[in-house]
């Protein structure tokens, strides 16, 4: 088990890594004014638990296959660039439902949810991350290593939950007021669907280089 003052030390590091700007920050938000605060929630929600599932790869060590397999590595990212390329195409479809619409169902935000967990978990970029982020903060290698790279996962993903859903918010109450003009709404829409395209030229050229 890790000690209070390391577990103190690695939760400030998630914070300041969770409110630094980045691809995961963008899309919540292109979400969130797009599609209002709850829909911003769901892709946070979503992102989280494809998230804690590459907590769980690292402690099963499966997350080294991405270290040691460039084909799976750059396979995974390029399937998710092709991925937020057919979201961010629906932003753009006429026949669409205006996605400035904060009031959206239960399935809606579930759709959002599974669509946000697949973004995450075709980023092969978080496996890496943990797998060389959280070793760190190991305080003995000789006892319950699994244990402890557990526990640093969840505060992880915990922490970066709770900055993801106050960005979320905050954005969603720009999209809102954004959203009492149709023209704007319509704007919101093509600004969320060119963050998917942008996110995905981003993957694409990162897999290509």
């Amino acid at each position: 088990m890790p000690s209070l003052e390391v577990l103190t030390a690695f939760a400030v590091v998630c914070f300041l890594l969770s409110i630094t700007p980045g691809p995961s920050i963008l899309y919540i938000m292109a979400r969130s004014i797009s599609q209002g605060p709850s829909a911003g929630v769901s892709a946070a929600s979503g992102m989280a638990v494809g998230s804690f599932v590459y907590v769980i790869a690292t402690v099963l060590g499966l997350a080294a296959i991405f270290k040691y397999s460039p084909i799976a590595y750059t396979g995974l990212k390029i399937v998710g660039a092709v991925y937020l390329v057919y979201l961010g195409w629906q932003y753009f479809k006429p026949m669409a439902q205006p996605a400035g619409n904060p009031s959206l169902s239960k399935a809606n935000n579930f759709a959002i949810m599974k669509q946000s967990f697949v973004v995450e978990l075709t980023n092969p970029k978080t496996a890496l991350f943990f797998l060389a982020f959280l070793p760190q903060f190991i305080t003995n290698e000789n006892a319950q290593v699994s244990t402890q790279l557990l526990i640093l996962g969840v505060i992880y993903t915990l922490i970066t939950l709770c900055c993801d859903i106050s960005i979320a918010l905050l954005s969603g109450k720009v999209g809102n007021r954004l959203h009492k003009n149709n023209n704007q709404s319509q704007w919101q829409n093509k600004l969320a669907g060119s963050v998917m395209f942008v996110l995905a030229g981003m993957i694409g050229y990162e897999s290509i280089k």
